[in-house]
């Protein structure tokens, strides 16, 4: 549904983006990073939503890591940051344009945000899973999560993302589904996210406390001026 942000398996497709050997080192929590992208992979056999795999210069950064599961999958190889080459724009075009992407992989302020702004301005609906994202810094991590959020995507998690593609405890695939939702999602390091979240928040709400209490000190002056004048 346009607007609110509800998952449709028949409208979507999984994109994963340049989750490389050389990146394995360097990355945060990079291993659960991965695992959870798996996850979402597997899910996407399962409900036959198509998915769509990078390798940023692979001649300098490797393979995809064996983890993923995806071995099937012939990569788009590339030198841009942003998913959305050539290649990979005929191969949306083949399967009729989805207008939902599932987007995880790394890294947060370089190809997953370069790719999200480019699925928003084609006017794709954009879902940045965000324990499935990650970067080599934690703050440069956070900060494009916020950055993605302000620029109109949704931020959601590999559990809600299955769940959402489901539905109803009736769907036809849920006992699969359900077998991927055994154990919850490892730890990513998310919760400075939300208190980075409550900090601005917070923030936001002592300025402008502070504001309304200049106002009424200002209303006040005026009135006593007033006052004297008459």
């Amino acid at each position: 549904m346009a607007g609110i942000g509800r998952l449709s398996s028949r409208s979507s497709v999984l994109l994963l983006c340049d989750m490389q050997e050389k990146f394995r080192p360097t990355i945060f929590h990079f291993t659960n990073v991965v695992n959870n992208a798996a996850r979402l992979l597997q899910a996407a056999r399962i409900l036959a939503i198509p998915p769509i795999l990078t390798e940023q210069y692979p001649k300098g950064l490797g393979p995809t890591v064996p983890e993923l599961g995806a071995e099937d999958l012939k990569p788009h190889t590339k030198t841009s940051f942003s998913m959305l080459t050539d290649t990979v724009d005929k191969e949306l075009n083949s399967l009729g344009n989805p207008k939902q992407a599932i987007l995880c992989g790394i890294e947060a302020q370089a190809c997953i945000a370069c790719t999200a702004y480019d699925l928003l301005e084609r006017g794709m609906e954009v879902h940045v899973v965000a324990d499935a994202v990650s970067a080599r810094s934690q703050t440069d991590r956070l900060f494009a999560l916020a950055r993605l959020k302000q620029s109109g995507a949704f931020l959601t998690t590999t559990e809600a993302v299955l769940l959402q593609l489901v539905q109803d405890a009736k769907h036809p695939n849920f006992k699969e589904i359900q077998k991927l939702l055994a154990h919850p999602s490892p730890d990513t390091g998310l919760l400075a996210f939300f208190r980075c979240e409550l900090a601005f928040l917070c923030e936001e709400h002592v300025a402008l406390h502070s504001r309304w209490e200049m106002e009424g000190f200002g209303v006040m002056c005026l009135y006593s001026v007033k006052d004297r004048v008459v």
